[in-house]
């Protein structure tokens, strides 16, 4: 695997420009930026190979990759996993079954989940399109208070979908 960051002798540069603790900060010829980080038994690690001319540190390397690894590693945890929720309707779905349907899709909306709801057509249920479309667009409606429409009614193959995604609740004045 190539190390993201030249370090040492792999710094083609003729100039850098010396920043980090314990040196003085300015611009040097690399070999003598060289020196001085092997004086103090550091590494020259060049972090900015954009500037001109390159931005280069003094730091012990291997202590520097491991930082990195670790805030990379935290950011990761702090990420917030997307759980999408699938709710299924029929096309000739019930008015108790579908205000089931919409409570459970409520309590999954305020505890922040996506919803994916779809109308599967079985057969030749295929037939009645628009009554699937208009099914999800009657639960989009239900649920406006406390969802947004992420994409609207589409037909894939067998299965009619809608996303909602929660909304954020707004402050309270």
């Amino acid at each position: 695997m190539e190390e993201p960051y030249k370090v040492n002798d792999k710094i083609t540069a003729r100039e850098v420009r010396l920043v980090g603790d314990n040196v003085e900060q300015g611009v040097y010829q690399t070999r003598d930026a060289q020196k001085m980080a092997n004086e103090q038994n550091l590494d020259l690690v060049e972090i900015s190979p954009t500037a001109v001319p390159p931005v280069c540190r003094v730091i012990d390397y291997s202590k520097f990759k491991y930082e990195q690894k670790k805030k990379t590693r935290e950011m990761k945890a702090k990420a917030q996993k997307v759980v999408i929720k699938e709710i299924r309707f029929g096309p000739n779905t019930d008015d108790h079954d579908f205000e089931f349907k919409l409570k459970h899709a409520k309590s999954f909306l305020e505890s922040g989940f996506k919803i994916k709801s779809y109308v599967h057509f079985v057969g030749r249920t295929i037939v009645f399109k628009e009554r699937g479309e208009i099914l999800l667009l009657k639960f989009a409606q239900a649920l406006e208070d406390v969802a947004k429409v992420e994409q609207l009614p589409k037909l894939e193959g067998k299965r009619m979908f809608l996303i909602l995604t929660p909304k954020v609740a707004a402050p309270k004045k």
